[in-house]
């Protein structure tokens, strides 16, 4: 999507499999299903869906999918085609070490897994060499000492090697990460999430990440299992939706598998998504 001297462009890590009941929290089964067939273990097909903004002067990427260190068995169990990161980049001519800055709406290893890579000796190093990682105080100290509900979601070789190496910036609250980029924290699904806006000439998007996983988590009662104050993130996510529509806003889903975007418009008193193709 480019916008005069701003590009915006989605870039996948690949898909992934998740439980659907523990991501509709909830809502019945049989109205989920309906947009998203479960396999027969109950897991649906989710993307993992990453932000290029290339801006003058800077190249920024929001999230890195799950990489390539998680185990066999960790693949095996949550059904991980990913590590398409790199070359999804690629194809839009940007290399890792182009990279300047990334964006991390929190430290979940959907989102995390591809800030780091093992080198040949086994350890793990920034993927993206030259860059900063930028992610909020509150959500490095949640993923460094995850209470019993989040601690299968964070894995330390994501993020501890970033601060190692002197690489992690840390926010407090809402902040401008360049001209016309900027992140607001909605907390809710974990300590320290965020989302990402970015504003070109009359043109807005937002990169929603686990705020709104999928367009068919625009509804405001679809909340998660996994969201650790759902309350939080339907205060939020109603805020959210009401700029999106007023604002005419285009929102990406950070894990929609088909339709990746959309925008808002209010009918009959609700939220409706209409998709667009990007």
């Amino acid at each position: 999507m480019p916008l005069g001297a701003t590009s915006v462009n989605v870039v996948s890590d690949g898909t992934f499999l998740l439980d659907g009941g523990a991501m509709f929290g909830p809502v019945p089964k049989a109205t989920w299903e309906l947009n998203m067939k479960p396999d027969r273990k109950n897991r649906i097909r989710l993307g993992l869906n990453c932000l290029l903004i290339r801006t003058a002067g800077r190249t920024i990427l929001v999230d890195t999918g799950a990489g390539s260190k998680r185990t066999d068995k960790f693949r095996d169990l949550y059904g991980l085609n990913g590590n398409k990161l790199l070359r999804d980049l690629r194809k839009l001519g940007v290399t890792a070490r182009d990279i300047d800055t990334v964006v991390l709406s929190h430290l979940h290893y959907d989102h995390s897994g591809g800030c780091t890579k093992l080198d040949r000796s086994g350890n793990a190093v920034p993927t993206f060499p030259k860059a900063e990682y930028v992610v909020q105080r509150s959500s490095l100290e949640e993923a460094t000492e995850p209470n019993e509900r989040g601690k299968d979601t964070y894995y330390e070789d994501d993020f501890l090697p970033l601060e190692e190496a002197g690489v992690l910036r840390l926010l407090d609250g809402d902040a401008e990460i360049a001209p016309g980029v900027n992140v607001k924290m909605t907390n809710g699904h974990s300590a320290g999430h965020q989302v990402v806006f970015v504003e070109a000439g009359s043109e807005r998007i937002a990169y929603v990440a686990d705020l709104i996983p999928t367009p068919f988590h625009v509804p405001l009662t679809c909340i998660g299992a996994f969201d650790q104050s759902p309350n939080d993130t339907l205060a939020e996510k109603r805020d959210v939706i009401q700029t999106a529509i007023e604002g005419g806003w285009l929102l990406i889903f950070g894990h929609a598998f088909s339709q990746r975007a959309g925008y808002i418009e209010q009918r009959n008193g609700k939220p409706q998504l209409l998709p667009v193709e990007v």
